[in-house]
């Protein structure tokens, strides 16, 4: 049977979780509003029975319970999944928490999250939030990787590839977000060949602040900044190469002549020929009409 003294604790729970909506969303009013309208509190709470009846092996019972806490909430949490301590999850709708996915302390999620697998076969395949990470609305976080203390995954990223503490990434497939250009998680990720400095990315992410609806003024657009790295490149190798042939003019005077060459008496019958066939097809059209 599950312990009764569990009961104090679980009512120290949720007056954190009670808390923790009040610290995270500027709409919340009183806490009996919160206790009884607010379905991110519901869906912990029946999270947590259920969880407890997953470890003392009333397994159908705990899903059971998850089933309901599903169709009360639009929440779908297994019982079998770990969650840490003032837990906020602000409209909640949608959000999808998988078996072997573990959430740390003060964590916010955003309606439309996914903590899902890639695999079908057993053992760890969702991931693992650290204290401290928001991720934003509809943002999928897929695969058994560890998500970093503090990160901040922004809405609708597609994010399949581990992510460190203290930085924030944005898109599909997921990006970290910087000043002047935004990089690939799988590039940044234990890339020794790429200078990048943490501190940079880790400054701008504050300076911007976080949106979980990704909402902001300044965020590069990834695909844009590539365009315009490519144009600034091309026209760095035109200058370069206008630099070689001024040089080698120079040296040579008909060096990159652009000038076009003289026809030469071999040429003009494979001329006539070309103006004989442009000249003939009309004609052709003409008789089968």
């Amino acid at each position: 049977m599950i312990n009764s003294n569990r009961h104090p604790v679980m009512f120290k729970q949720l007056q954190e979780d009670i808390q923790a909506v009040f610290d995270r969303d500027p709409a919340a009013r009183n806490t009996l509003e919160v206790l009884l309208t607010y379905p991110g509190i519901h869906a912990v709470l029946m999270h947590r029975a259920a969880h407890q009846l997953w470890q003392h092996q009333f397994k159908t019972t705990a899903r059971g319970l998850s089933l309901f806490n599903r169709f009360l909430t639009g929440i779908e949490i297994h019982p079998a999944a770990k969650i840490g301590r003032r837990l906020f999850i602000d409209h909640g709708m949608g959000v999808v928490i998988g078996e072997t996915a573990e959430i740390g302390n003060d964590v916010t999620l955003y309606h439309g999250v996914t903590l899902g697998g890639t695999t079908w076969q057993k053992g760890k395949r969702h991931p693992t939030l650290e204290d401290g990470v928001v991720v934003g609305a509809g943002a999928k976080i897929l695969g058994p990787f560890i998500v970093g203390k503090n990160a901040k995954i922004g809405s609708n990223a597609v994010v399949t590839k581990a992510v460190p503490s203290d930085v924030t990434v944005v898109g599909n497939p997921a990006r970290y977000v910087e000043k002047n250009t935004a990089k690939s998680a799988s590039q940044l990720l234990g890339n020794t060949d790429q200078e990048t400095n943490p501190n940079t990315i880790i400054d701008y992410a504050k300076s911007i602040g976080f949106q979980p609806y990704a909402i902001a003024p300044n965020l590069p657009d990834p695909v844009a900044e590539a365009f315009r790295i490519l144009l600034n490149h091309m026209q760095s190798t035109d200058r370069r190469i206008d630099t070689m042939c001024h040089t080698m003019q120079e040296l040579n005077p008909s060096f990159c002549d652009k000038k076009n060459q003289p026809i030469q008496a071999d040429d003009l019958p494979i001329i006539q020929d070309i103006n004989a066939a442009t000249h003939t097809k009309p004609m052709k059209r003409r008789q089968k009409s």
